[in-house]
């Protein structure tokens, strides 16, 4: 399923396990048809959603998220070999770091549709404290308004409370570039992110949306 009439926001993430992944392949085009041939792969892993977005800059660079229902560790999930597979069979050179972690807040600034917004801003960053980054961005709706951020979306690691990653829906490629550029409206929180092995602040559009079935086991009755 191609991102048409699609966005980030109609998956049911909330409950779910969080796994994206920042990394560069020398062709992006590559991704999707693998996904989508590994879909029950994905599916005994637990994956309800997976979302595909390259960059609006750099086409080598692509943000793979999946939405997952899994009672599973996560240390155990990220061992699976299917990641490593994955990995290897797209080129990837040097395996990228695997952001686990789950909802803790989505706001919305502006109009909401199902539409895939234009272009989306991501990234991970560490917080001194995760209450003061959502009242900021509470108190500062208007700011976000103005500067065509229609949604916020804020996941916390599952392995560290302080590590954060944001996930933000804006509507074009310019307001993207403001924002980013501008230190008066982009927190410190945004302008630094980029963690240890995560890479810098992602900007992209949605370019695949895969929607995968929950099966219901079979009645032994």
């Amino acid at each position: 399923m191609t991102a048409s009439g699609e966005s980030a926001a109609t998956a049911d993430v909330a409950g779910s396990l969080i796994l994206t992944s920042d990394y560069r392949v020398a062709d992006p085009a590559r991704v999707w048809p693998l996904l989508e041939r590994r879909r029950d792969e994905l599916a005994a892993l637990g994956a309800h959603h997976v979302f595909v977005h390259t960059s609006v800059s750099e086409p080598d660079r692509v943000l793979v998220t999946m939405a997952l229902h899994t009672a599973e560790p996560v240390a155990e999930l990220l061992r699976s070999q299917v990641f490593f597979e994955w990995f290897d069979a797209v080129g990837v050179e040097d395996l990228p770091a695997i952001f686990a972690g789950e909802l803790v807040e989505r706001c919305h600034f502006d109009r909401w549709t199902a539409k895939a917004p234009a272009v989306v801003i991501a990234g991970v960053t560490v917080v001194q404290d995760i209450g003061v980054l959502l009242d900021q961005v509470h108190r500062t709706h208007e700011l976000f308004r103005r500067n065509g951020i229609q949604n916020v979306w804020i996941f916390r690691a599952l392995d560290d409370p302080n590590e954060v990653m944001f996930l933000q829906d804006v509507d074009d490629a310019d307001s993207a570039r403001r924002w980013l550029e501008r230190p008066e409206t982009a927190a410190k929180w945004l302008t630094e992110a980029g963690v240890g092995a995560y890479p810098p602040v992602f900007v992209g559009t949605l370019r695949h949306v895969m929607r995968i079935d929950v099966v219901e086991p079979a009645n032994g009755g």
